[in-house]
């Protein structure tokens, strides 16, 4: 009996790289409007260098490039970059299609529902908030909470203890299968792969289900529950 669901938040919920992507277009063409003399096209690739190496969170990746590029940190330049990049990002941040109408759905099935993200707290919360999505969630856990990041076993029997349920009683949905899938499996929560948000093209998941979009998550909760 699934009692309740633990949720990643990017790229599950939300599709944070498609903000993302439209986020740094916007911060470069800020950043050479406001007189930055790299290529557009350089400075795209080399953001995404510091991410690959520093973490997709990273709140100085433009202090980083630009001392890089320009042996320092022009502040005319860094302070258009980040304005470039935050109004993209409040006009591109959105929930993926029937995200609202799944955790209706679930909360009217009385199921309890859990966010495990990676991203540090604030961010989290951040993001959490601007979707209007945080009333859905009974646990928020982030980073900060356990020091570990998935497939870590800690954020999931975190959850499970604030839940006060058994592994069999939980369900985990995530895009990433090496951190998810993985984690969730460590320590005996069925999974559902999110597939619709899957960015590395995974050929085998290893997850119990996968769904191309988040609605199908409520007939696999009543199928579980025996629910017609």
């Amino acid at each position: 009996m699934i009692k309740a669901v633990i949720f990643d938040l990017d790229n599950t919920l939300l599709d944070f790289m498609k903000m993302k992507k439209v986020s740094v277009d916007a911060a470069v063409d800020a950043m050479i409007d406001a007189g930055l003399k790299v290529p557009k096209e350089e400075m795209i690739e080399k953001i995404y260098e510091v991410y690959d190496k520093e973490g997709i969170e990273d709140q100085k990746i433009f202090n980083k490039v630009l001392a890089d590029k320009l042996g320092e940190v022009d502040y005319r330049i860094l302070s258009a970059g980040i304005i470039g990049y935050r109004r993209a990002k409040e006009g591109t941040m959105c929930l993926y299609p029937h995200v609202h109408l799944t955790l209706t759905g679930l909360v009217k099935m009385g199921i309890k529902m859990v966010i495990v993200s990676d991203a540090p707290r604030i961010p989290m919360w951040l993001r959490i908030s601007e979707l209007g999505v945080q009333h859905y969630f009974d646990y928020v856990i982030n980073f900060d909470d356990t020091g570990e990041k998935k497939p870590s076993p800690k954020p999931f029997l975190k959850a499970l203890e604030l839940l006060g349920m058994k592994p069999e009683e939980v369900m985990m949905i995530g895009d990433w299968a090496e951190r998810d899938v993985v984690g969730a499996k460590k320590v005996g929560i069925k999974t559902v792969f999110a597939r619709y948000g899957d960015i590395f093209d995974v050929k085998e998941s290893g997850a119990d289900y996968e769904v191309n979009d988040i609605i199908e998550l409520l007939d696999i909760v009543k199928e579980e529950n025996k629910v017609a």
